[in-house]
């Protein structure tokens, strides 16, 4: 039986995370893994590769072939200078980031939302519709509301006022 050591595809479309894995190389790519040895997640920022050194050595020791993307994993570790007899089996492997509690976080969010203002918004908002042809036919209206109501004045004035004189 021909035993390699390959990645299997986990996540979601567009992303992605790999098992590394040792598996029949018969069987298909996410099919039946004999072991898992470590996982890879290219996406995050430095990429996360996490591979069990103790038994990727002694899969390779056995004969298992690791595919070309696993062993460039390899050398990044480490583990494919040190299965050689290369020098340079430190790796270049950069280190993750530290992770911030989330109690830290939710403390520093409170404390910056504590030294903000608490007023209202200093901008009032605008009513109506935003286009400024709305705007002038609505100051438009009660300017010829009004003219009208003049109009009506006068000629209700003129009206009463021969009767008055009569």
């Amino acid at each position: 039986m021909a035993v390699k050591i390959k990645l299997m595809r986990l996540g979601k479309i567009r992303q992605p995370y790999y098992r590394v894995v040792v598996a029949d190389s018969r069987t298909r790519r996410n099919g039946r893994a004999i072991e898992t040895i470590g996982k890879y997640h290219p996406k995050s920022e430095p990429s996360l590769i996490e591979i069990d050194s103790e038994r990727a050595q002694y899969w390779l020791g056995v004969g298992a072939l690791p595919t070309e993307t696993v062993q460039n994993l390899l050398e990044v570790t480490g583990d494919w200078q040190k299965f050689k007899g290369l020098p340079g089996t430190e790796g270049t492997l950069k280190p993750q980031p530290e992770k911030v509690d989330k109690l830290a976080r939710f403390q520093k969010a409170l404390a910056e939302a504590n030294d903000e203002p608490s007023t209202a918004a200093t901008t009032p908002k605008k009513k109506g519709g935003s286009s400024e042809r709305a705007g002038k036919t609505a100051d438009a209206a009660p300017a010829e509301a009004a003219t009208k109501s003049d109009d009506v004045a006068a000629a209700t004035k003129d009206a009463d006022a021969p009767a008055a004189e009569s």
